[in-house]
This record gives structure tokens, sequence and C-alpha cells, in this order.
């Protein structure tokens, strides 16, 4: 696996861009897993792309989903012909075994890519001897839109384990007043000749020594929390050390612009956030009124469809240096990623333990 890395970095490294994967497998396996069950019984299935870079479209042949939970939040338990799972995701389904004693296909796609690749694994009744057979229910091929149809379906269930609308004053996320607003856009460029990609034109590369040790130890001229700004800027792309500096217990909104005709996918370190919206086109702040915010779901990745937008909303309760980054891996190598840093004042293990004293110091902290 790592001479596998090793390879990919060194083709990112030359300037190239990576290819198409192979194919898809489900639990390591090409059109060889195999997952049986009783006739009548309801079976949990979670799926989570781990791929590094392709959105995946996954449903079983003859069967629907109800969905129950999206990366650790219980959602209300709507059902589905098919979901949609892109990079870094993770959902729960529960699926009732009700059709005849055979086997059926279970089937992932991939999604926004040309060819479509696709491989099977199989939901065997138990005491079947019958193969499955038809023609291969392959996902939506079509319309970015449907996706994004469906993702606005996805809901929290208020009587789970999410905020709950009772007189005991819970976490109503859509009444917390907004303190930071940061909109950022990803864009792919050419620095020195060579493909990166960035974030509000800065391309992340990593200073010789940590930030969160520069940040320990008061160490100066490591990062600048003017490198990024919260808003687009014209110009051409640079590299940079980016971080973006928050105080303890803010309320912050992120809106994703995605200003290329691919999807992408963020994953935010340390946090779950709810995604309130998302939208077509360049984001504005009347796209405000659209926002959901009652029962949006809580998770720690959101997509960000073609030449579109999404919006998240977080409460950055949790002292640190807390990296936000694509979850396409070619990506954050190549600099779409920064640093959240949220700091207080207060020296207190209320709010972020010591660091260790076996604790390596390299760079400028070793001095």
């Amino acid at each position: 696996m790592l001479l596998c890395f090793q390879v990919l970095q060194q083709t990112l490294d030359s300037g190239k861009t990576l290819p198409l994967p192979y194919g898809l497998l489900i639990n390591g396996l090409h059109k060889s897993a195999i997952f049986t069950g009783e006739k009548g019984k309801t079976y949990k299935f979670r799926v989570s792309n781990v791929g590094i870079a392709t959105s995946i479209n996954f449903r079983i042949q003859g069967h629907t989903m109800t969905l129950v939970e999206v990366e650790g939040a219980h959602t209300l338990q709507e059902v589905y012909e098919s979901l949609d799972v892109h990079p870094g995701q993770s959902v729960a389904v529960l699926v009732t075994l009700h059709g005849s004693l055979k086997d059926y296909f279970i089937i992932a796609s991939s999604r926004f890519t040309k060819p479509i690749l696709a491989t099977t694994g199989y939901l065997r009744y138990a005491g079947s001897n019958t193969p499955a057979s038809g023609p291969l229910p392959i996902g939506p091929t079509y319309h970015i839109h449907w996706s994004m149809k469906q993702a606005r379906t996805i809901r929290l269930n208020l009587t789970a384990n999410a905020a709950r609308p009772n007189p005991q004053g819970s976490f109503h996320y859509g009444t917390i007043p907004i303190v930071r607003r940061l909109v950022l856009a990803n864009t792919a460029a050419k620095i020195g000749g060579k493909l990166r990609y960035a974030v509000n034109k800065i391309s992340y590369v990593d200073p010789e020594t940590p930030l969160k040790l520069a940040d320990w130890l008061n160490i100066p001229g490591v990062f600048n929390l003017d490198t990024i700004k919260d808003t687009p800027t014209p110009g051409p792309a640079v590299f940079g050390a980016s971080v973006v500096g928050t105080t303890l217990h803010d309320f912050v909104e992120i809106v994703f612009q995605n200003t290329e005709p691919m999807l992408q996918s963020w994953h935010l370190d340390g946090y779950s956030f709810y995604v309130v919206g998302y939208g077509s086109g360049n984001w504005t702040p009347d796209m405000r009124r659209r926002y959901n915010l009652v029962d949006a779901v809580s998770r720690h990745t959101v997509q960000v469809y073609p030449t579109g937008w999404s919006a998240v909303l977080v409460s950055l309760d949790n002292k640190g240096m807390w990296n936000l980054r694509s979850a396409i891996w070619s990506r954050r190598y190549l600099g779409q990623q920064l640093y959240i840093r949220v700091w207080n004042n207060e020296h207190s293990l209320f709010t972020e333990t010591d660091m260790p004293l076996n604790a390596l110091l390299c760079g400028k902290a070793k001095h």
C-alpha cells in the first residue's frame, strides 16, 4: 500500500493527473462479495466510500433501502431505491428481505464519470440455489440535479440522538448568532508549471515546523493568520501555510464554492457541522433564505456539486489546530486544504490538554 501511494505521489509531483480507477471493489472484492440473510428479516447495511476520488451510487436489486444514519447522525427514515455516497462519506440503511428465494445483485457504480464503472456483490437468501439474473440495475447515470435533490431530502431525526425541540432548551443551531463567515472557493491552477489546487488562491504546503508545535510554543514566522482571506480574492494562486484564526466557541458559517465542473468533497477534522444548504451557481447572501435551520444533518463531510455551493454551520467548541481538507486525496495532496485555529488565552485542561513531555520536536521547535 505504501509503495502504491508513493507511485501516485510521483505521478502528481510530475504535474500529471491521476487516471480513472481500474474498477470498484466491495469489501476488497470484485464481483464476488456475498451477504446471506433469511427471508422476512431486516438487516442493517453500512455503506462507506473509502475511495480516494470517485463518488458511488449504491443499490440492491429488487429491494428498497431505509436510510437510518449518516456519519453517526440518525436521520428521518426515508426510503430510497439507490443512494449516492461521496468520497469520505458513510451511510447506514435497513433492508428487508421480502423477495423470492434467489440471489440479488448488490451494485456499486461510479457517479459523474465517463465511462461509468460498476461492480457487483450478491444478496443471497438462505436456502437459495438460484443465481442472480436480469440486467444490472445500475444507478442513475444522469444529472447532478438528481443527486442534489436526493441530498436535500435527508433530514435529521429530532427524536433520536440529535437536538430535540423540548422546553429544557436543547441545542437549536438555527437560532445561534453567526460570528464569522467564510466563503472558500477551490481552484485548479499551475504554479511553477505544475498542477496545484488552491483554496481562496492559496495552495497549502506544510511548513518545516508543524503548525501545532509553532502554535503551542509561540514560535513566530511559521504561519500567519492573514495568509488566507475569508472570501475569494482575485489574482494567481500561490503557495502558503493557510491558517484561519478563530476564537473558542465561535459559531461559524462556511460556504464551499465549487468553481470547477467536477464534484468536490470536504472534511473537517475534530468537528461535525450542520449541512444547511446546497445550490448551483455562485453563492450569494440571498441564499441564506433557503437554508435548513431546523433539522439539517450533522456530519463530518459534505459534497459540493459541480459549479455549485454547499453551506454548513459549525460551533467551534474544540480548541486546537484542525484540518479542513478535500476528501479527494490527490487534491488534498496538491494543496486543497487549510487549518482552522480555535484558540483562547485561557490555559486550562478543560479546553485543551498539555503537550506531552515526550513530544517529538522538529523544525524551529528544536531550539
